[in-house]
């Protein structure tokens, strides 16, 4: 039975990450519609005459679409016990949810990436130039976080500075100094603003004032 036929039956709800799964690893048809029949299906058991009979496909075929799943860690077989205490083979999707989490991960981090150079953007005023985008990209992968790299180009701004190299010195700084985020950095300035005023308090020579 072709695909149109089988949703128009409404024998299937097609999720949307379904799709997305489907899209990404360029399953074929019958590959997707083994899918879509095991995350439909109440029995997860693998039955391939019943499956047969639904998808209207041929043993063979469910075979190496099934064998393709597996390959592609979408599926697993699992060991259970039916209502009658026999052991049996049910089919697990948890490989595939898994896939899918990763895949939904991988998607924020983009996102996130874009929306940082958006933000820099409008900090500094102007374009980041492709070498730029590269030198912060780098920052971002040795673990630099975005609110760091925020951070320190708010810095560098507040003291009328937009160049990369200032900004970098910036966060070398505070990576020496071990700060981890900006709650550090500004306890770190407070103290060492306490610090210098305590200093130039001592060294005030009280006795000159008249």
């Amino acid at each position: 039975m072709p695909l149109l036929e089988i949703l128009a039956e409404k024998r299937f709800t097609v999720s949307t990450h379904l799709i997305k799964v489907a899209i990404s690893l360029n399953l074929s048809l019958n590959e997707f519609l083994l899918l879509m029949y095991f995350e439909d299906a109440t029995d997860k058991t693998f039955d391939v005459d019943k499956i047969t009979s639904i998808l209207s496909l041929d043993e063979k075929t469910i075979l190496g679409a099934f064998n393709k799943l597996l390959n592609l860690n979408l599926i697993k077989m699992e060991t259970s016990k039916d209502n009658s205490n026999r052991h049996c083979e049910i089919i697990s999707l948890v490989p595939m949810y898994k896939t899918l989490v990763e895949q939904k991960s991988d998607e924020e981090k983009k996102k996130t990436k874009e929306n940082i150079f958006e933000v820099l953007e409008k900090e500094l005023n102007r374009s980041i130039s492709p070498i730029e985008y590269e030198i912060i990209n780098a920052w971002l992968e040795k673990g630099t976080s975005e609110e760091m790299i925020l951070g320190a180009v708010k810095e560098a701004v507040y003291n009328g500075v937009s160049s990369l190299r200032y900004i970098e010195k910036i966060i070398y700084e505070w990576n020496k100094k071990g700060y981890k985020n900006m709650n550090e950095v500004k306890k770190g300035l407070e103290n060492r603003t306490m610090k210098t005023n305590k200093e130039e308090l001592f060294d005030y020579n009280w006795l000159d004032e008249e």
